[in-house]
């Protein structure tokens, strides 16, 4: 009778272990980008109460909400960025990137567990202003229930190691991540 419970006990924590390790396959499939839909055009609006220069304010980035995502982005804007040019921006004036790996037609993220705490998504809801970017080009893919920004179909990230508007840290890191321009191709200067 004890060699039975044994066995019983053994094997429902063997099948606790599988259902586990499905739970964790699916998660790792979805943050893959592998998720099914394609990229979605966001609603924009012209902004014409914003400016051009950063107020202090707006010289730290945006803290993490829920789930280690910063707060959805509401602007993006093009901005000259000492040593690389005109860049696209966020409303808070943090450069944003795009991932050599990621793909932009369709619109396809690569970029998933430890590499979004160091590339963080840009995330949107639904309306994004725009200055001196093409609304034309910009979209959404999906992104663990969240949607996140491409311009020109690339997904779009922040890096952690900008801490201050008008920094481009990130730029030519690892060789594949690079500052987006306004027209979505990748900047290819380094400053």
């Amino acid at each position: 009778m004890i060699q039975r419970r044994i066995v019983l006990l053994s094997a429902a924590g063997l099948a606790s272990a599988f259902l586990l390790a499905a739970c964790g396959s699916s998660t790792e499939k979805a943050s893959t980008g592998t998720s099914p839909g394609s990229a979605v055009p966001v609603a924009t609006a012209a902004s014409e109460s914003a400016t051009s220069a950063p107020t202090a304010s707006e010289s730290t980035p945006s803290a993490p909400a829920a789930g280690g995502h910063a707060a959805p982005t509401t602007m993006v804007m093009a901005k000259t960025v000492n040593g690389i040019g005109s860049v696209v921006t966020d409303d808070k004036g943090m450069t944003l990137y795009r991932y050599d790996k990621d793909e932009a037609n369709p619109s396809k993220w690569t970029c998933a567990g430890e590499c979004t705490k160091t590339w963080i998504p840009v995330i949107v809801q639904d309306s994004v202003q725009t200055m001196g970017v093409e609304k034309s080009l910009l979209g959404t893919v999906h992104r663990s229930g969240m949607k996140q920004l491409t311009l020109g179909g690339w997904p779009l990230y922040r890096y952690v190691g900008d801490t201050q508007a008008g920094q481009a840290n990130g730029q030519a890191k690892d060789k594949t991540w690079y500052a987006v321009t306004p027209s979505g191709t990748k900047s290819t200067i380094t400053g």
